[in-house]
């Protein structure tokens, strides 16, 4: 594969792989993969979660991809091995797009430093 340029391209490469490799046919949305991301750096494998802790995992993708924004930063692990974080600075009033364009540019930045476009 080619180096992925536009971020739209990076976005829909992103999108179409996780697809391939997570789900049942049907096309990952973006909590899908914040939820996927909760799920590697909580870093205990893939088993079945509880309601609570679905939201825990998202909760811990979202600061972890807004960590290099400022808004958060690591804390600790506690007893059962989750990671938690503090909050830096306040985020920002965002519109809705705006939200989904910050959220979509931090996921790409974290399949980034993985190396995830590399060819």
């Amino acid at each position: 594969m080619t180096k992925v340029e536009s971020l739209k391209e990076k976005w829909d490469f992103l999108v179409e792989k996780l697809t391939e490799k997570f789900s049942d046919g049907e096309e990952l949305n973006l909590d899908g993969i914040i939820y996927l991301i909760g799920v590697q750096e909580l870093g205990q494998g893939y088993r079945a979660f509880k309601k609570d802790e679905k939201v825990n995992l998202m909760h811990i993708a979202i600061c972890k991809l807004l960590e290099p924004y400022g808004y958060y930063e690591f804390d600790f692990f506690d007893e059962e091995g989750w990671p938690h974080y503090k909050i830096i600075t306040e985020l920002p009033n965002l519109k809705p797009g705006e939200q989904t364009i910050l959220m979509k540019e931090a996921i790409l930045g974290y399949f980034d430093a993985i190396e995830f476009f590399k060819d």
